[in-house]
């Protein structure tokens, strides 16, 4: 886990020391902003024409030694036979992240000759491509963002994980190709700073922080991200840059033959391999714990893996007095796992001490204070020297852990003829559940494409009345506004939705920018691909059933967990009391400043500073004066 940057400059026309002077010291600059991804080491490296600039800043994680810094530059060598494969340093990468199966691969690339001087899976990174080329990214299971300069070939190689873990931002001109783990190294980079006014206006409207239809898009002009399941080519000679997608889910394709023994059984394989395999590491690993059932599931499945000797630490955040608090599960399950527990209680008071810091690790809006309380926990571990934690993000996308799913799924079983005959909706009302089956509903089970476009024109008609925007902001922004709908009406539609296009990616670019700022790293068992691509070919019974969400983990945990985790009725979520935050007299004056600057931009109308604020929480849906907080700040 790491921070990466890099400069391709093929069009100077400079001096080669004055090449090699520039290049170096915008490579320093670029890796000090992002120090805090990488305490441990930095190291920089440039080829002998001096146009290739690649920077590292290193968390050691994996093999602590010098030898496995990087940029790591090597040429793969077969250990028996063979010619070599030409000159020294052919291939030179730089990594963030971890390739969790590296042991198994190193392994099978061991059979057919290669010989390796590191135990570090970023040298596995550079033979598995010496071998596979670009197919290797099919042999990883990782969170990973590399780049590779091929020498010989004049030529970048970077990809990113299947469901973006780990990020690589890029910003690409007729001069140089510049691309970084943050944006702020594009900026001491050069890289203009100018807000995508189109991306604010979706979030103010709607709370989007990404565009489904273009997965590129940042809320910065000229700053792009790659995609999840991306791979880049860069040619400097031809400015040519090249992005393919190397991996997806047919969300349609489905065993529907395969009973409750066997699906369990090998959902229990497939989780424990991967908690296993993101237990590796050469320095102390701890859990995130919220009490909910997918991170406890986590500390389940991992203290089976790990000796009594050396229990596992658990970090939790709680909020004392606030209804949602779930501190008293997690000292549940760290009792029954003997955990080291530490907790942190989180007050408005630190968000006021710590905002400015939090916001400069973030940079782009985010939706709720859920992300501030993720914070705090990453500083925890930190306190603690635990330098790795595991976490349970994921499971809800995969697993149809929202509420929201309900709808989804009733609609499938309308499709399907099957929703009376099923009792869903009877065995939900038992339940307590708020989500409704109406007409609105029987429509879009029946006419999906019609539907589609309904909600779309219902969302722009309500982006356009929003009372707060100026009519120039809406009238500039609102011609390409965008509102995204599933393709497929069925749970597994929108399952892979959030899963792949739009949701999850919001929740993983948080947990990197809040693990990172405090140097920490943050694994997440439920991302494994193998798992993913088994879930999804799961019929829907398997994810909601009797009003069940998550049935298949719920079945899977049963005998390692309390009743009370395990089939608690009601999800809470990891949530602090926002409400009560906005309603400090503190918090207020910060949003009124913040309301200032977006009037002072044109974004909002002057009569706002004469409203009252309105207070909400976390996951209301008309978080507004929230929105305005955390987009002003980057104004």
């Amino acid at each position: 886990m790491c921070g990466i940057a890099g400069i391709i400059n093929p069009r100077s026309r400079d001096a080669r020391e004055d090449r090699q002077s520039a290049l170096k010291y915008r490579m320093q600059q670029m890796t000090n902003s992002i120090a805090h991804r990488g305490p441990d080491k930095e190291g920089w490296w440039m080829n002998a024409s001096a146009n290739v600039g690649l920077g590292h800043r290193r968390l050691s994680i994996i093999d602590l030694s010098d030898a496995a810094s990087q940029p790591l530059s090597l040429t793969p060598a077969l250990s028996t036979g063979g010619e070599g494969w030409g000159e020294e340093g052919r291939y030179t990468i730089i990594h963030n992240g971890e390739i969790y199966n590296y042991i198994e691969l190193r392994e099978e690339l061991q059979q057919k000759g290669y010989s390796f001087r590191t135990s570090s899976d970023t040298e596995v990174i550079v033979a598995a491509y010496d071998h596979f080329e670009d197919e290797c990214l099919d042999h990883f299971d990782g969170m990973f963002a590399f780049a590779i300069w091929d020498e010989k070939e004049q030529e970048l190689f970077a990809a990113r994980d299947r469901f973006g873990e780990k990020p690589f931002y890029y910003s690409l001109n007729d001069r140089e190709f510049v691309f970084a783990s943050e944006m702020k190294a594009l900026w001491t980079a050069g890289v203009d700073r100018t807000l995508n006014l189109q991306m604010l206006f979706n979030f103010i409207t709607i709370g989007y922080t990404d565009n489904p239809g273009r997965p590129e898009e940042t809320f910065f002009e000229n700053v792009f991200r790659l995609p999840a399941a991306s791979q880049l080519y860069y040619t400097p000679s031809t400015n040519e840059l090249i992005i393919e997608k190397y991996w997806d889910i047919d969300p349609a394709v489905q065993n529907k033959t395969i009973n409750d023994q066997d699906a369990t059984e090998q959902f229990k394989h497939l989780f424990t391999t991967s908690v296993k395999r993101r237990l590796r590491s050469d320095v102390a690993v701890g859990t995130s714990l919220s009490g909910g059932l997918d991170s406890s599931s986590v500390v389940a499945a991992a203290s089976r893996l790990t000796t009594h000797h050396s229990p596992l630490t658990s970090f939790t955040a709680t909020f004392p007095g606030f209804e949602k608090d779930e501190s008293h599960f997690a000292r549940q399950v760290a009792r029954q796992f003997n955990l080291k527990p530490y907790t942190i209680e989180i007050t408005v008071n630190d968000l006021i001490r710590d905002w400015e810091r939090f916001m400069y690790h973030q940079e782009e809006p985010f939706a709720t204070a859920s992300a501030y309380a993720q914070y705090k926990v990453y500083e925890l571990a930190k306190q603690h020297d635990v330098k790795v934690l595991l976490d349970g993000q994921g499971a809800d996308e995969i697993l149809a852990g929202y509420s929201r799913y309900y709808k989804w799924y009733w609609q499938e079983l309308f499709q399907k003829r099957k929703l009376v005959s099923s009792k869903e909706l009877q065995a939900a009302a038992d339940m307590g559940v708020e989500e409704k089956f109406s007409f609105k509903n029987i429509i879009a089970a029946l006419v999906p494409d019609i539907a589609s476009v309904i909600l779309e024109r219902q969302y722009l008609v309500n982006a356009l009345r929003h009372e707060d925007l100026t009519p120039e902001f809406v009238k500039l922004q609102s011609k390409e506004a965008y509102y995204s709908t599933p393709s497929d009406f069925s749970l597994n539609g929108v399952l892979y939705f959030n899963t792949c296009m739009h949701g999850l990616e919001e929740l993983l670019r948080l947990a990197d920018r809040n693990s990172m700022a405090h140097g920490r790293e943050v694994r997440m068992p439920f991302l494994n691909h193998e798992l993913v691509e088994f879930v999804f070919s799961l019929p829907s019974r398997f994810k909601i059933r009797n009003a069940w969400t998550k049935w298949i983990l719920r079945q899977t945990m049963n005998d390692q967990l309390h009743a009370d985790i395990v089939w608690r009725k009601k999800k809470v979520g990891f949530e602090p009391p926002q409400k009560e935050w906005m309603q400090d007299k503190r918090v207020q004056d910060m949003i009124h400043e913040a309301r200032k600057k977006l009037v002072n931009a044109k974004i909002l109308k002057p009569g706002i500073l004469n409203s009252s604020i309105t207070a909400t929480a976390s996951h209301e849906g008309n978080n507004y004066d929230w929105r305005y907080l955390t987009a002003a700040s980057y104004l």
